[in-house]
């Protein structure tokens, strides 16, 4: 059975009496995802190293919102750290072994369904912290925001678990390859059971979860005479709803018309290639949601930035630069003083 898999997500086709033959579709993978997922590891990495370390070093994790924003950044940490091993793969062949293969095989699930369901979270605690100001100051704690924490990783190796068990690392023909391989007897039951769960845990509940809590937060906002803070929250509310569909919804989309490509008419050789190719673009488009969510989550927020212009004055111009005067005594001091706990705290997933 031939095997174009470069990721975890993508399933094999079932066995029909005369294989696809897809290597035009193998031959476009081994030139277009290497340089991509390449791209996408190193502004991924980046972005969220840099989330990691200012929550870690300035911001000290103080609120509920810190702790689901670090483990937002470590689940796209997760998951960009196997990028570099499904470029290799769709570049040549898997050469990592049985072992490695379930590992960034979990990586990569506990990656995607930890970064997901994190979004969920902090879209509630941005609706608690807006719609029900009283009740959050209660519930919004650090000890809270932990346990919820523990309880989503729970949650999210239980949704990686099925892709841990069933992929592994084999030789098909003349090449390894590092693909599920779900029982013979109940193939189509549980490549569906897969895709299934990708959507309705991908994208119908993180969406329900956004548009039931922002409309509430918009509802709130558009009665508050902050004309300036309430503008600035509404369009990131946009932005973080906009963003979140279009980088994932096209790949849950595809990978649905994949599974179920007899329903859909589909189930011709030209049809598969077609879904094969769309499947490599549309799951690459969303990988890259993994470099937007420090922009978006962090990096629009203003004290975000003053803690970030701290940051890189203490911990990398000290270091480095440490004749520049330019960068030492009173700058340091300036920027310092702009963030005090008099200013009060913001949130920095909103700006608010």
């Amino acid at each position: 059975m031939d095997n174009e898999s470069t990721t975890p997500f993508y399933y094999p086709d079932y066995p029909i009496e005369e294989p696809c033959q897809k290597l035009d579709v193998k031959h476009t993978a081994s030139r277009l995802l290497p340089p991509l997922y390449s791209l996408v590891f190193i502004f991924g990495f980046v972005g969220n190293a840099l989330v990691f370390l200012v929550l870690i070093r300035c911001k000290k994790l103080k609120s509920m919102t810190d702790i689901y924003l670090l483990n937002l950044a470590i689940s796209d940490l997760l998951f960009i750290v196997t990028l570099p091993f499904w470029a290799h793969y769709a570049a040549d062949q898997w050469i990592f072994g049985d072992a490695l293969c379930k590992v960034l095989t979990g990586f990569y699930h506990m990656g995607f369904f930890g970064g997901v369901f994190f979004i969920i979270l902090l879209t509630m605690d941005r609706y608690l912290a807006i719609v029900h100001a009283v009740f959050a100051l209660k519930a919004r704690t650090v000890t809270f925001g932990i346990l919820t924490s523990v309880i989503t990783w729970v949650v999210a190796g239980l949704a990686s678990l099925p892709a841990i068990i069933f992929t592994k690392s084999q030789k098909e023909g003349i090449q390894h390859t590092c693909s599920p391989h779900f029982p013979s007897e109940q193939f189509s039951a549980w490549k569906n059971f897969q895709t299934l769960k990708m959507n309705l845990l991908g994208l119908v509940v993180p969406l329900l979860v956004m548009i039931i809590c922002y409309s509430g937060i918009l509802k709130t906002l558009l009665r508050c005479r902050n004309e300036k803070k309430k503008h600035k929250a509404v369009r990131l509310i946009f932005v973080i709803m906009i963003v979140y569909f279009l980088f994932w919804a096209p790949y849950n989309l595809v990978l649905l018309l994949n599974t179920f490509q007899a329903f859909f008419g589909l189930d011709n050789c030209e049809s598969s290639k077609r879904l094969d190719r769309a499947i490599q673009i549309t799951e690459t488009l969303g990988m890259t949601h993994c470099c937007i969510n420090p922009v978006i989550y962090a990096f629009v927020g203003e004290k975000f930035r003053r803690y970030l212009s701290t940051f890189f004055h203490k911990y990398i111009v000290r270091r480095f630069c440490k004749r520049c005067p330019i960068f030492q005594g009173e700058a340091l001091d300036r920027v310092s003083s702009m963030y005090t706990r008099s200013t009060g705290e913001q949130d920095i997933s909103t700006g608010l």
